[in-house]
């Protein structure tokens, strides 16, 4: 049993993960059991070259990112489950947590994060009554959103990213995966707004 899972291993979900993992030693959130699911195959950052972000070095491969992404993430903060080489199949609400089927495994989970891409080609059964032609993608783009409001699908079920209805800039889903994780740090801090910084 997860307190929280986040599925998606692209700019959104390695943020949120994170953002997640830094606040290991706050009271309200070292005791807690979170998990990645990283696939990323889909993620856009596959094909991705930077030059217009700020701290990235200009050239930056997205694909660089998600490989340093997941360093990062596993010697920063081993203590977030890293799930790979699984794809989700179905998120389906079961009581007061969620169950998540992949095609190896099933999990439990109080929390959910769906932070994949936003290409109508996104098919996890249970989430199909939440899609909605996206409202910031070119028409023919075909992209979509999960409807939400604030990153809240409905209790304890978020997306982050570009399936939240953001456009597809890195900086937006990155932020938009740290939003998320610091509305689940302020859940799990009793409502009181919550943030993480490491000073020097």
């Amino acid at each position: 049993m997860f307190d929280a899972i986040i599925i998606g291993g692209g700019a959104a979900g390695l943020s949120c993960a994170l953002v997640l993992g830094s606040a290991q030693h706050k009271p309200f959130a070292k005791e807690k059991q979170i998990g990645i699911i990283t696939h990323q195959k889909t993620s856009h950052l596959q094909n991705a070259l930077f030059n217009n972000v700020l701290g990235l070095k200009p050239g930056t491969l997205g694909a660089d990112i998600l490989n340093d992404g997941l360093a990062q993430l596993r010697n920063l903060y081993p203590h977030i489950n890293q799930i790979s080489k699984e794809k989700v199949l179905s998120v389906t609400k079961q009581d007061e947590h969620f169950i998540i089927e992949t095609n190896k495994n099933s999990y439990a989970s109080t929390i959910v994060v769906v932070a994949v891409g936003y290409t109508s080609l996104m098919h996890i059964d249970g989430l199909k009554s939440y899609i909605e032609p996206h409202p910031r993608a070119a028409t023919e783009k075909d992209r979509i959103w999960l409807k939400n409001e604030d990153h809240l699908i409905e209790k304890n079920l978020y997306v982050a990213g570009t399936l939240a209805g953001w456009r597809s800039q890195f900086a937006i889903a990155s932020g938009s995966g740290a939003h998320v994780a610091t509305d689940i740090l302020t859940l799990w801090n009793g409502g009181k707004h919550t943030k993480v910084h490491d000073k020097i």
